[in-house]
């Protein structure tokens, strides 16, 4: 298995093969505890305008997601974990969009397989690749709003591939480089509104979910298709 660590947009177009689109902070935990929580069907899509639009042809459906971190107008959820895992979501159809992870999803045209990455379904991530055994991995860290490389997706890529290769890897250090240097923002006082804490510890609760979530193609939309293991 050929095994690539690639970084942002230009990461995302040069994917081939199984390729994972790594978000920790924090889309694609989102959207683990999303469908936790009953979510059955996820949208994930680039562009806000869009968002607005599917909202506005299903006013059911739930608007998640970010711009600058924060909660656009209009939508019932911004980016966080801990609002949905003690929100009723059985049943209900999520349109996301971040300015990280789901950017990733929609550029990602050259992959022959894609499913999302964070630390929450790590194991059930890499249960899955080794259950594909694709000739080419690819694993896609979209960094802060696709601008630069942070260190939580590039720790999971790099926990993904110490764990498929058999090499020691340790996570509680990767944690604690995280709480005083990434992951510190989550800390600030004046941000718990949209970045609270905990949400620091829901994103890095290792192989929490025993599932993966896989991208399909429906028309001209993507969605997540939750596969458990």
């Amino acid at each position: 298995m050929e095994i690539q660590i690639l970084q942002l947009l230009e990461g995302a177009r040069q994917a081939q093969g199984l390729t994972v689109i790594i978000d920790v902070f924090r889309a694609f935990s989102v959207a683990c505890y999303a469908f936790d929580g009953g979510v059955e069907r996820i949208y994930p899509v680039g562009q806000i305008e869009l968002a607005y639009q599917l909202k506005k042809q299903h006013p059911d459906y739930l608007l998640v997601g970010e711009r600058n971190e924060q909660k656009p107008e209009g939508f019932d959820f911004g980016n966080s974990p801990s609002q949905l895992v003690s929100t009723q979501l059985a049943g209900k159809t999520m349109v996301h969009t971040t300015s990280s992870g789901t950017q990733g999803i929609v550029n990602a045209t050259g992959a022959d397989e894609i499913i999302s990455g964070s630390f929450v379904n790590a194991d059930a991530i890499i249960q899955y690749i080794r259950q594909r055994q694709p000739e080419k991995l690819s694993l896609v860290c979209m960094g802060y709003a696709c601008q630069q490389p942070t260190d939580e997706d590039t720790f999971l890529a790099e926990y993904i591939k110490a764990k498929l290769l058999d090499e020691p890897v340790d996570f509680p250090t990767m944690v604690e480089r995280l709480r005083h240097g990434a992951g510190a923002r989550f800390f600030v006082p004046e941000k718990q509104s949209w970045a609270p804490a905990v949400d620091f510890d829901l994103c890095l609760d290792l192989d929490r979910f025993n599932f993966v979530l896989k991208v399909e193609r429906e028309e001209d939309l993507y969605f997540l298709k939750k596969i458990e293991l």
